[in-house]
């Protein structure tokens, strides 16, 4: 009894160890698991952190993004809309606008003058039968009225009825019907303009007019040609037919009236001075026989029909004697003559030898020119005019004659004012005489001419110091609100100090007028673009 209760006792320790070494581990593991929940609950603090910090990031990256996307769309939108505002060009070099599917190409065809526009029309990229769109374009310049331009068929092309006019700077509209469905285009353009601020001008000195009426004291700058003064030249010919046995005097050489100028040995000369030799001799006989007759009629010896008949022979010899002596006088030649063929060419007037056709040994015909013979103490200015310019034209008006091969001047006196308009020149000719003692005014020399004339009231006018060139353009610069813009002019008489503009610009138009070089030479460092 005593054993078992030991052994009671012994099992119930091991069983208290056992549970003491249980319960120790549990402890043991409790303090490790923990520090391990401290330590996951850290983590996953930390991972929450990270996970809300990692939100925040993407939160904020998303909105970086959307207001990076927002960027790109932005610029993409800008991107289209650049794209769509740049011009395409089409297949025939202009500008193609395209919507749903109906196309129209722009082009100014330039031939000549004339600018016209052309455009060409298609549908999905495939050409179109011009008549099968109706199409309006309104132009719009700097200081003008809206310029309406409409179209007709022509070919493949519709083709405007208006000219354009340089320069082409303007805003176009374009209003097109095709199937019944409107279609409306735009774009704008600019050429030879340039923007300059009234301080810019101010500094530099460019001062703003007006363009309007203006009297002018017309002075007609003409181009001329010295020529002949024909009333006083002569055209030698021989008068008949035969050799030359000399000639005396050559082109150039100053001849005196009645010089001998050439010798020509002539059959058709001999016999009429053969002619007048036997009419002579005739003449004698006929005077002889009639004096005779007269005698014997007086002292009653012989009737009086044979005094009768006396008298008309001598009359009819004496006829035949003047007759004979006309022709020699005709042909220039004397009566009297050793050699019967001998016919001298005499100068019918003092002056130069211009022109000679003559030589030794040829045979000459009796209408060819063989010697011109001019006067050069005079010579003639032969002058085109304008047709708009005749009235300001006026016999006795005087002028100033430059020559433009030398340093020469003189004055002289319109003399003679066509009638008539040349109808390919759309001129006329005038003519002055000058006074040549010198002879420095030679035929052929092309001269310079300076009319002055009557004071005249033009509709406009600009200073002629703001007159400029631009390439083939002669131009003022208009005004039109801090722009300024070339404007081509066709310019009609001058004094010097205003300039009457026919075209170009209107009444009332602002200009740049002194220093509008500078304005050109802006231009010129903006590389101003002519675009058609």
């Amino acid at each position: 009894m005593k054993f078992k209760a030991r052994n009671k006792q012994n099992t119930i320790i091991i069983i208290v160890i056992v549970v003491g070494l249980l319960l120790g581990g549990l402890i043991l593991g409790m303090g490790k698991s923990k520090p391990e929940s401290e330590e996951h609950g850290h983590a996953e603090t930390k991972g929450h952190a990270d996970t809300e910090h990692h939100e925040e990031k993407s939160e904020a990256g998303h909105q970086h993004e959307q207001k990076h996307e927002t960027e790109d769309k932005a610029e993409h939108a800008d991107h289209e809309q650049h794209a769509a505002s740049e011009e395409k060009k089409g297949p025939h070099g202009g500008k193609l606008f395209v919507t749903d599917g109906y196309g129209l190409e722009v082009t100014i065809f330039e031939q000549g003058e004339e600018h016209r526009f052309r455009l060409y029309t298609y549908q999905n990229g495939k050409p179109l039968t011009p008549s099968a769109s109706q199409v309006k374009l309104t132009l719009e310049r700097l200081g003008r009225a809206p310029q309406n331009v409409t179209f007709v068929n022509e070919g493949d092309y519709l083709k405007g009825n208006a000219v354009v006019e340089e320069p082409h700077s303007f805003k176009v509209t374009i209003d097109a019907r095709h199937e019944d469905k409107s279609y409306q285009f735009t774009y704008a353009q600019e050429e030879a303009r340039i923007a300059m601020s009234d301080q810019q001008l101010k500094q530099n000195g460019v001062q703003i007019l007006t363009a309007g009426p203006a009297r002018i004291k017309t002075s007609l700058q003409l181009i001329g040609e010295i020529r002949l003064n024909e009333d006083r030249t002569v055209y030698v010919v021989p008068r008949l037919t035969g050799i030359v046995e000399a000639v005396r005097a050559n082109a150039g050489d100053k001849v005196r009236k009645g010089q001998v100028l050439a010798v020509i040995s002539s059959q058709s000369l001999s016999d009429q001075r053969s002619e007048l030799l036997a009419a002579q001799k005739r003449l004698a006989l006929a005077r002889t026989t009639y004096e005779r007759e007269k005698m014997l009629w007086e002292e009653k010896i012989s009737a009086e029909q044979d005094y009768l008949q006396a008298r008309a022979a001598m009359q009819e010899a004496q006829i035949m004697a003047q007759s004979a002596r006309q022709k020699l006088a005709a042909l220039g030649a004397s009566a009297s003559s050793s050699n019967l063929t001998r016919y001298e060419i005499r100068s019918p007037i003092d002056g130069v030898i211009t022109d000679k056709r003559i030589s030794t040994g040829s045979v000459t015909k009796e209408d060819a020119n063989i010697f011109v013979i001019s006067d050069l103490s005079t010579v003639w200015v032969d002058l085109t005019v304008r047709a708009e310019d005749i009235n300001a034209l006026k016999t006795g008006q005087k002028g100033t004659v430059k020559s433009s091969a030398f340093a020469a001047q003189t004055t002289g006196a319109v003399s003679y004012i066509g009638a008539l308009v040349g109808e390919q020149t759309r001129s006329a000719k005038a003519r002055m005489v000058l006074a040549n003692p010198d002879g420095i005014w030679r035929p052929g020399l092309p001269v310079n001419v300076n009319l002055v004339a009557d004071d005249v009231e033009v509709a406009i006018a600009v200073a002629a110091d703001a007159i400029q060139t631009l390439g083939n353009w002669t131009v003022v610069f208009g005004r039109y609100d801090n722009l300024l813009e070339a404007r081509p002019l066709a310019l009609g008489r001058s004094d010097g100090k205003f300039i009457e503009v026919r075209e170009g610009l209107n009444a009332g138009e602002q200009y740049a007028g002194s220093n509008s070089f500078l304005i050109k030479a802006e231009l010129g460092k903006a590389s101003a673009s002519h675009e058609h």
